[in-house]
């Protein structure tokens, strides 16, 4: 005998609109509030926005990143991350790290020779076959073109998602979606500001995963909207969608805890390299899911949607005065 697990049940008739004004409108609050935190207290940058120096190492003893952390940390430089650089070619004792260590005041961009050997010194003091075998520096003008690069893919990337939403459903679900999205976006980094995180490269990756996976979540529930709006012609536009996210409840849930189960054990084992990525990808699962229930959808209730079949669903066949809408099966 098969065994189900389900997480909510199959049918379920909850009223998603019983505090809608409360819901929503604490939510674009929350936006707001997080949009200006960027600017007042700030986001606490990393070593790719703000400029340092990348320090590659090289030993055949096996590396200890926790050891080289604490003989890097009496240093006082500031914001430093180890990773262990990984090759198919390195031999079987070539043990590569990368140690980034952000820009510091009296030499911006780069740390100068007397920070390198003090590096060289602490590291060989725990192991002394370790070397230094390159060095590389991001001054700040790189950094505040990283800056820009960023804000401008966070960009381009929800004007693509409103354009595919836009042609496959209505203007008004296009609107809706990327409200959710940036109440997604802005509260992602609102958090970061709260608990003063690092803010890097692997965050804003972290941010475009996101609003992917925000969107797909959002895509779903419309699709049954829209199937509902021709399902059921007479149903007010509020109770259509009330059922509409009840149906997708299901596997928004399920869709949700799977992703969870995938990143508490990497945020718990990865390491501090991939911590604050999935950290992110944790938060914006939560935001993610609670913008399509809460948010998107009360925009399309206040814009209002047309219920003409032949705008509503484009896979209907068209028989002189007669609509027919294809079965969901029968779909290509």
């Amino acid at each position: 005998m098969a065994f189900r697990l389900k997480l909510v049940p199959t049918h379920t008739e909850f009223d998603f609109f019983r505090h809608q004004w409360l819901t929503f409108w604490a939510a674009i609050a929350v936006t707001v509030l997080s949009a200006l935190s960027m600017f007042w207290p700030g986001l606490s940058f990393g070593i790719d926005f703000k400029g340092g120096t990348t320090i590659r190492t090289e030993t055949s003893q096996p590396l200890q990143i926790e050891t080289y952390r604490a003989a890097l940390e009496p240093l006082n430089f500031g914001d430093v991350l180890i990773s262990e650089v990984f090759d198919p070619a390195f031999r079987a004792d070539q043990h590569v790290a990368s140690i980034r260590i952000q820009a510091q005041d009296d030499h911006p961009g780069a740390m100068g020779e007397t920070g390198i050997a003090q590096v060289a010194e602490a590291l060989q003091a725990v192991d002394p076959d370790v070397r230094i075998v390159s060095t590389e520096s991001v001054g700040p003008k790189v950094s505040g073109e990283l800056i820009w690069t960023a804000v401008w893919s966070a960009i381009a990337t929800v004007i693509g998602i409103m354009i595919y939403i836009w042609i496959r459903f209505e203007w008004q679900f296009a609107i809706g979606t990327v409200v959710g999205l940036i109440h997604d976006l802005f509260l992602t980094i609102g958090l970061f500001v709260a608990l003063q995180l690092k803010f890097d490269l692997s965050i804003v990756a972290a941010l475009l995963t996101i609003l992917s996976y925000s969107v797909n979540d959002k895509v779903v529930v419309f699709d049954r909207l829209r199937e509902n709006l021709v399902k059921f012609k007479s149903m007010p536009l509020r109770d259509v969608m009330n059922l509409s996210v009840n149906e997708t409840l299901s596997r928004t849930v399920a869709t949700s805890v799977t992703t969870l189960l995938a990143l508490i054990p990497l945020l718990v084992l990865g390491g501090d390299v991939i911590r604050g990525f999935v950290f992110a990808m944790i938060w914006g699962v939560f935001v993610g899911t609670y913008s399509s229930i809460f948010i998107s959808k009360n925009i399309v209730l206040m814009l209002g949607v047309d219920r003409d079949k032949k705008k509503i669903d484009p896979t209907a066949k068209i028989f002189g005065n007669k609509v027919e809408v294809l079965d969901a099966d029968n779909r290509g």
